[in-house]
């Protein structure tokens, strides 16, 4: 089975750049740019990596983004990424990053864009792995603060696919950014919104109407009103789903009590992603395989999993049509 995962060809839709920054990058960083960390080794930090809800690993998550100053850091921590991505059969992805926890530290936007792209291009050169960029707004932090973050991302608009909305849930709603997701729709760009993570099932139907979004990020309390499910099932809405974040943030006990067979058996396209992999305990592959001994996931099920993941990118659908094949192939050779 172990080989059947790392081969399968599958695009990551739910990965946060920054909680892909390893201890041992953080460290790198930290000397290089003379940041001092509250940490004094490798393995402290990997101790402090036990949290008990979504705010205490925030907590340590912004800390963390810090030592992230330049635009080489930028480059270097997401080709860090693609590289192991490659290793899991990872053939695109599309990719959260949170400018206004860089530029309320008074890093440009345009540092913390230039350096992702350029770490993106070297991995389609490297890798050939295909990525885009999804901008997403702090719901901690109020809507002027968005609106602000989307003039100031203005001339990078033609090489971002899209807004999304992470951080703190509770108490803040989607509905608190409705005005900003619609001026971004105006400007074109994809919608994207963490969504029923910690928060009830009436943030999803927020997300679905009032920010009118293409995708749904985490969604797992969707489960708890039938309806929505229904409705989700019927308009093909994806769901960004993250297995070992589920369980590392407490929102579900165990892996092998995870709902994501759940999910495709009541018709979902569900997904599966690393969320923060540097502090979750896992890349995508170890979230494929995670679900697939925790579950006991059939191949067709991690296979149907794949073609989702590309059925819910925003990639062009030639693109799509190329990869879906990639996945019968790999299918019919392993049967």
């Amino acid at each position: 089975m172990d080989a059947f995962i790392a081969g399968l060809p599958k695009a990551e839709l739910h990965l946060h750049i920054e909680g892909s920054l390893e201890p041992e990058q953080m460290f790198e960083f930290a000397r290089r740019n003379g940041v001092a960390i509250p940490y004094d080794s490798v393995e402290a930090v990997r101790a402090a990596y036990r949290f008990s809800n979504l705010q205490d690993f925030l907590d340590i998550y912004y800390a963390g983004a810090d030592v992230l100053r330049t635009e080489a850091d930028f480059r270097d921590l997401a080709l860090a990424y693609f590289e192991r991505s490659a290793a899991d059969g990872v053939r695109h992805a599309e990719i959260f990053f949170d400018p206004q926890t860089h530029t309320h530290r008074g890093i440009a936007m345009a540092t913390v864009v230039k350096g992702l792209l350029a770490g993106m291009a070297e991995a389609e050169t490297r890798f050939g792995i295909t990525s885009q960029l999804i901008l997403c707004f702090l719901r901690h932090l109020d809507e002027e603060d968005a609106f602000k973050t989307l003039a100031e991302a203005e001339p990078w608009l033609d090489r971002i696919a899209g807004v999304g909305l992470d951080s703190s849930e509770l108490g803040h709603p989607p509905s608190k950014f409705a005005r900003v997701f619609a001026a971004a729709a105006e400007k074109g760009l994809k919608r994207v919104a963490h969504a029923g993570e910690e928060g009830p099932a009436a943030y999803v139907h927020e997300a679905l109407d009032l920010l009118q979004v293409d995708r749904l990020d985490h969604g797992n309390r969707s489960l708890d009103d039938p309806a929505l499910v229904t409705r989700l099932a019927r308009s093909g809405m994806t769901l960004t789903v993250c297995p070992l974040s589920n369980v590392k943030l407490c929102n579900v006990e165990t892996i092998d009590a995870h709902p994501i067979d759940r999910m495709l058996e009541l018709g979902l396209r569900a997904t599966v992603n690393s969320d923060d992999p540097a502090y979750f305990g896992g890349y995508v592959g170890e979230n494929y395989r995670a679900v697939a001994y925790g579950r006991g996931l059939t191949k067709q099920q991690l296979a149907t999993l794949a073609r989702n993941s590309f059925l819910g990118s925003f990639l062009p659908d030639e693109a799509v049509a190329t990869h879906l094949a990639a996945i019968d192939a790999w299918v019919a050779e392993a049967a």
